[in-house]
């Protein structure tokens, strides 16, 4: 039986740098390091919702969608697919998941949603490893079959429904919230002592823990076990070689058209269950148009990521936790934001400079941090019309600072025509 090496190409470290491995301990250490943080900046400014159950929650909500369409750009992208038809495979799963709920009831309308979104995923499938049109156009096409096929479909079976229309569905069922008995209480009223740490440490876990959907656990279930079959079965090792080596995984036997296939309609999957999130827990109805470029802004969560599973999963929460900040007190919570942001940036400095002798990059940090802070000490608060922007404007400065370390698969996009390897 032939394998694959799973040994990726990497770019040889920069001299004087240190090889830094993030493992279990030093994750949880950042974290409470953040924590810590907002902590700081929730006591000097007293913007309590920074920390807030409701804030955390909201997040949580927010960054679903956005993660399954990250999670989606991985598995194809691994597989060496491009997929920016994200977005319209989002679409055919807000409307598959509203019909689907409809029809069949609540999973009957998540199965139908992630049905509708493999549909789209089959299509770029077939444009692009059997036909091999161009990724991007594929993907462009994709998004506009997408919008064009769910407003024919609705003026087809919306209209005349009671609370329905052209452009939106009746009132659909939702699945139901679970929440951790016991610990409501008694986490509301340490929340609400405004202690340093204590009370934004039981912020986050009331967030986490109740009125959570049961489509939001199995959507941040999907997260490990995509990692566990990317990273840790035969299967994955041989999707990813497509990605990595398509010619010479042709050459050890694999059957590279086969896993491009499995890889775009799983991925096709995945985004439409990020569609059916935003149509059936988000809103509790279909709209149109209300995805809202939540498909592109979950490319971006994927590559903020690194093409891994967990980086993208911080990256969709990033872009949720900003959002969420514009419904908890918009102008004072990104204020407070300004102040952490601050901090981080005065730590990255110091890290380039300690860690890996970067002191060009540290410099700039540095810079960029004392700006940051300038800007935060000579206001009061953030103007509503900034405010919208900040989960843009986020997403732009950590990219910027992390763009030396993220390493796309070596032949994502690069045509590939089965009998290369002879």
């Amino acid at each position: 039986m032939t394998t694959v090496s799973d040994a990726p190409a990497t770019a040889p470290a920069s001299p004087g740098a240190r090889r830094f491995r993030l493992n279990w301990q030093i994750l949880l250490l950042g974290l409470l390091a953040l924590l810590v943080m907002m902590s700081i900046a929730r006591v000097v400014t007293g913007a309590n919702d920074i920390t807030s159950g409701g804030t955390i929650g909201a997040a949580v909500g927010l960054a679903v969608p956005i993660g399954l369409a990250a999670l989606g750009g991985l598995w194809s992208e691994r597989s060496g697919v491009v997929n920016i038809g994200l977005e319209g495979m989002m679409i055919l799963g807000t409307w598959c998941g509203a019909w689907g709920a409809l029809t069949f009831g609540t999973w009957g309308g998540v199965l139908a949603g992630a049905i509708g979104g493999a549909l789209g995923g089959l299509l770029h499938a077939l444009v692009t490893v059997t036909f091999g049109v161009d990724h991007i156009i594929s993907g462009v096409a994709i998004n506009i079959l997408g919008l064009g096929a769910t407003q024919y479909l609705s003026k087809l079976v919306f209209t005349g429904m009671k609370g329905g229309g052209e452009t939106q569905s009746p009132r659909i069922p939702a699945p139901a919230d679970v929440s951790v008995p016991g610990i409501g209480a008694p986490l509301l009223d340490l929340e609400n002592r405004h202690l340093f740490l204590v009370s934004d440490l039981a912020g986050v876990l009331r967030g986490v823990t109740q009125d959570v959907s049961l489509f939001t656990i199995v959507a941040v279930l999907l997260v490990p076990i995509s990692f566990y079959v990317l990273w840790r079965t035969a299967f994955g090792l041989r999707l990813r070689s497509c990605g990595e080596r398509p010619v010479a995984a042709e050459s050890l036997g694999v059957n590279v058209y086969f896993y491009k296939y499995v890889a775009v309609v799983i991925s096709g999957a995945l985004a439409g269950l990020g569609g059916a999130f935003l149509s059936m827990v988000a809103s509790g109805i279909y709209r149109e148009g209300q995805t809202g470029g939540r498909g592109f802004i979950g490319l971006a969560a994927m590559i903020f990521g690194n093409w891994r599973p967990g980086g993208l999963a911080g990256g969709a929460l990033l872009f949720g936790y900003t959002d969420a900040l514009q419904l908890r007190q918009g102008g004072t919570s990104v204020h407070a934001l300004l102040l952490v942001v601050a901090m981080l940036l005065a730590a990255f400095a110091v890290y380039q400079l300690v860690r890996q002798h970067r002191n060009r990059a540290a410099l700039l940090s540095g810079v960029f941090a004392l700006a940051v802070f300038a800007v935060f000490a000579m206001t009061d608060t953030v103007p509503e019309q900034f405010t919208s922007f900040t989960p843009h404007l986020t997403t732009l400065l950590v990219l910027s600072l992390a763009s030396q370390r993220l390493r796309m698969p070596a032949a994502d996009g690069v045509p590939y025509r089965k009998g290369q390897a002879k």
